[in-house]
């Protein structure tokens, strides 16, 4: 489920995975702001939206649940982050084609054509490119899912290793 709020202040915790260190920055009720594979926090905050972009981050050792989600997905429970709240703001658009990203299933990826009929514009498919290039909660909405029509990668915020590895992971 993605929501919308202002939060003055947010916690972000980072983890070790496979791929290198993983940020996560959630808001007082543990929803997730922003996230990736970055030990830079300043950067995540810099793609949250305006009026959800918190004034504070405070360093955590964990973020609970969610901490425990991103260690379950990169051990093999792909299934582990699924229930977690996200909170992203943008345009009608952008925020369906968000809550669409997170149904698509681990080891079914789709294409950014597939993706923009999915997401109710099926000859927009710029514009669902554009929804996972402005994702700022990567892995939690997974954009990771979308290809290139040709079955090529495309791009990816984190990089083309970094996706290949998730692809591959949810792959097995």
């Amino acid at each position: 489920m993605i929501l919308e709020s202002r939060t003055p202040t947010a916690d972000f915790a980072i983890a070790d995975t496979p791929i290198g260190p993983f940020t996560a920055l959630v808001d007082a009720d543990g929803a997730v702001l922003a996230s990736g594979w970055t030990a830079d926090a300043e950067n995540l905050r810099d793609l949250i939206h305006p009026t959800l972009r918190p004034a504070i981050l405070r360093q955590r050792d964990s973020l609970g649940a969610v901490s425990k989600a991103v260690r379950d997905y990169h051990s093999g429970d792909l299934a582990a982050i699924d229930g977690v709240t996200v909170r992203q703001q943008s345009g009608p658009f952008l925020v369906h084609a968000w809550e669409v990203l997170r149904k698509i299933p681990a080891g079914a990826p789709v294409t950014y054509t597939e993706y923009a009929g999915l997401s109710g514009r099926p000859t927009a498919t710029r514009a669902a490119a554009n929804a996972c290039a402005r994702n700022a909660a990567a892995l939690f909405v997974p954009c990771h899912r979308v290809l290139r029509t040709d079955g090529t990668l495309g791009g990816f915020r984190w990089g083309l290793p970094a996706k290949r590895w998730l692809l591959d992971h949810e792959a097995d």
